[in-house]
């Protein structure tokens, strides 16, 4: 089994309050679930509207396919530009 995980993080500087961020984030966690079949989720600056840390995970059997699936699950929310990505940290572990 290959479990592949990470953290991306944004910066929303269109942003005023965290009303419309979490209006940003849900829809970018919503829509990379529906096409990733990922387990995603906000995990960090809760509090600040204007930034903002999502944590995700993939399971497979192929450590190519996990990791290209991840190659294209941070291409898919690069293109849906919601939000600017500022840092991505990726692991993939072999269990």
């Amino acid at each position: 089994m290959v479990i592949g995980f990470g953290t991306i993080t944004f910066r929303l500087d269109q942003c005023h309050g965290l009303k419309e961020k979490r209006k940003i984030i849900k829809s970018i966690i919503s829509r990379s679930k529906n096409g990733f079949n990922a387990a995603i989720a906000e995990v960090d600056f809760n509090d600040m509207h204007q930034r903002a840390k999502i944590g995700f995970a993939l399971v497979g059997n192929d450590r190519r396919m996990v990791n290209s699936q991840i190659d294209k699950l941070h291409e898919f929310i690069y293109r849906t530009a919601l939000a600017e990505i500022i840092e991505t940290e990726t692991e993939i572990l072999n269990i």
